[in-house]
């Protein structure tokens, strides 16, 4: 994560909206941050155990290198688990919205062959030889966002 991306997150309206998972991008930042402060309490914890006796310096070495083994990797774990259970949501997510589209199409096209069959017939069929006045054609929908047509009052 480059310096970019971390003003982009908190500059940007990325931070107020919901509509993006912005927690993948912050498990690196997790991640460093978690091994400075490992680092951190290893020094801090060297200097107080060398700091009181040669002993328990010692002792606090050997502290170091298994708690500081055990936590790296306990965070290692974390993050780990982190980014599978993001993948996991984008991959669902993504399998949603493609589920969604065909069947929406496909309720579409129904409810458009449906207008198609109500629609009356165009002045062609209606005229020939049956001494019909001609009307004007009827307009066909061809989809539900097409909004129906308007209908001038009689007055």
């Amino acid at each position: 994560m480059t310096l970019d991306d971390l003003k982009k997150i908190f500059l940007s309206p990325t931070l107020f909206r919901l509509e993006t998972i912005l927690s993948p991008r912050l498990v690196p930042v997790l991640y460093v941050t978690g091994l400075a402060a490992l680092l951190l309490w290893s020094v801090g914890h060297l200097f107080v155990s060398f700091g009181r006796n040669f002993g328990d310096g010692l002792w606090g070495i050997l502290e170091i290198a298994v708690y500081g083994a055990l936590f790296l990797i306990v965070l290692r774990i974390v993050c780990e688990v982190l980014l599978v259970f993001f993948k996991a949501n984008e991959t669902v997510t993504r399998t949603v919205s493609l589920s969604r589209v065909p069947t929406s199409l496909i309720d579409e096209v129904r409810d458009a062959i449906h207008d198609i069959a109500e629609d009356e017939p165009y002045e062609d069929e209606t005229s020939e030889g049956a001494g019909v006045e001609p009307t004007t054609p009827a307009v066909r929908r061809t989809a539900r966002r097409t909004p129906p047509p308007t209908e001038k009052p009689d007055i």
